[in-house]
């Protein structure tokens, strides 16, 4: 048994303790903002043990103090900050401390991206550090600069950067394109980096931190080199609103041959916080989409809205209708391929798990000319009966918006499935409840839709071990019976 308190219903009241070790006791912080049920997010020690700094966020995910407590007494010290947003807020990294009375804090709330800020306790001023149009991500520091990753050159690429704290001078310190992990030698003086892009297996070089030296020490050879791999194509395509680059990846079948048709099999994900392409070796490819490509399938991947490292506007473009911009996306990369000469309009399929299960539902459902073959896992199938946190951030309660929950309700399209559609579902999944996918067919039995079903009984949400192998053979099979 677990406890699973669903969207609009009662939820934890959350208290922060402190246990003191010398006098074998607890205290708890005097927090009451908000409601009790309230969330304490990314809590922050002071350096002198002090201070606890914590971010209380409402229920509803809009308002959020950045508090003070003191540690020995619990007592409220102070709000230092507040923030607010009328779709959610996602505070996503805890405070800083620098070497004096200021500490980094991120938000994506201030300047439309996930940018780097310095609070001075002394001013009570916060200022914006990294004043690019893009969202970064916070690494480390030494007295004068902050070091940190950056999406600014490509949402689908990261790359190393050096700021100074008290100039706002950046330094850019990889150029190469691909996906850069770097370290730091202890005094912040050199830096190794470990990366790789598409044809690039893995690079290591090392580097000086003021951008002067920079120097290639190993390179990979091809881990598929003696393999049957059909090449991966990367590519952008407009967002559905016209204002964002969508990044893709594509594998036409071995031997392909523009002259003839293939089968499509789009695989999605598209929810938040999981960014599907990026400009890693071979794309962050799972090997299946190559196992298909072998055996004469294309197969599509795309980042659409709600993904991450686009910037605040793209990642809540998804509020209180979840699912509806992620398809318009989706859709512009399918239209794009139906009108390519070697793709079969009439064999499109889609697979997806999770969010993806919802959207790959969504989609036969609200495209049901177009798809005609989909296998969909662990499901949401409706997001009233999703989990308190996530669920009330993207779509809101019923109560508040009782049109999104009705219009994004996979149980209201059951009628509208045409194409072959296979559900597996993990028997005691914890994430994506039974009652989800149980609900779906039973609409389809009442409408007389038939549908596929096939239950792993040991499996939770990702159906893992030799489960996965059964798993991913039903899938295979299903798609070359269905649409091959």
């Amino acid at each position: 048994e677990i406890k699973y308190p669903m969207i609009g219903m009662p939820s934890e009241q959350l208290k922060f303790g402190v246990y003191d070790v010398s006098k074998n006791k607890t205290i708890y912080l005097d927090i009451t903002d908000f409601t009790n049920e309230r969330y304490l997010t990314n809590p922050t020690w002071s350096p002198d043990s002090k201070t606890i700094y914590i971010q209380v966020m409402n229920r509803e995910q809009k308002a959020l103090n950045l508090n003070t407590y003191d540690a020995v007494t619990g007592k409220y010290l102070s709000t230092l900050l507040t923030e607010e947003n009328d779709k959610f807020l996602e505070p996503n990294m805890p405070l800083i401390f620098l070497d004096d009375d200021r500490f980094i804090y991120t938000t994506d709330n201030r300047d439309g991206y996930y940018n780097l800020y310095i609070y001075s306790l002394k001013t009570k001023q916060l200022e914006r550090l990294t004043k690019v149009n893009a969202d970064v991500e916070y690494f480390a520091h030494d007295q004068k600069y902050v070091y940190y990753y950056s999406s600014e050159i490509s949402p689908a690429e990261r790359h190393f950067f050096r700021v100074s704290i008290n100039s706002g001078k950046i330094t850019r310190l990889t150029y190469a394109e691909g996906w850069h992990t770097c370290q730091l030698s202890s005094d912040k003086r050199y830096f190794s980096d470990n990366y790789s892009s598409l044809n690039v297996p893995r690079v290591v070089a090392v580097g000086s931190t003021d951008g002067r030296f920079y120097r290639e020490v190993f390179r990979a050879d091809d881990p598929s080199s003696d393999y049957n791999y059909a090449p991966i194509e990367l590519g952008t395509l407009k967002s559905a609103d016209g204002k964002y680059d969508n990044h893709y990846r594509l594998i036409k079948p071995l031997d392909f041959d523009s002259t003839k048709q293939y089968p499509l099999i789009l695989y999605v994900y598209g929810g938040p916080h999981t960014q599907l392409i990026r400009n890693t070796f071979q794309a962050q490819l799972r090997r299946w989409e190559m196992y298909m490509a072998q055996r004469g399938y294309v197969v599509f991947v795309m980042d659409n809205r709600g993904t991450p490292n686009h910037g605040a506007e793209y990642a809540r473009a998804i509020h209180r209708q979840c699912g509806v911009v992620e398809m318009q996306d989706q859709m512009v990369g399918i239209n794009w391929l139906m009108s390519q000469s070697w793709i079969d309009n009439d064999r499109i399929g889609v697979h997806g798990w999770s969010y993806g299960g919802f959207m790959t539902i969504s989609l036969m459902t609200t495209y049901p000319d177009i798809f005609k073959v989909g296998v969909a896992g662990g499901p949401v199938i409706d997001w009233k009966w999703y989990e308190v946190m996530y669920g009330e951030r993207y779509m809101e309660t019923p109560n508040t918006n009782p049109e999104g929950f009705e219009a994004v309700s996979l149980i209201n399209k059951a009628k509208d499935l045409k194409g072959k559609l296979l559900i597996c579902q993990g028997l005691i999944d914890n994430v994506v409840l039974y009652q989800h996918s149980l609900n779906f067919l039973d609409a389809c039995i009442t409408h007389n839709i038939p549908v596929d079903y096939f239950i792993y009984p040991r499996a939770e949400h990702n159906v893992m071990g030799k489960d996965r192998v059964h798993l991913m053979q039903k899938v295979t099979d299903y798609f070359n019976d269905y649409l091959k």
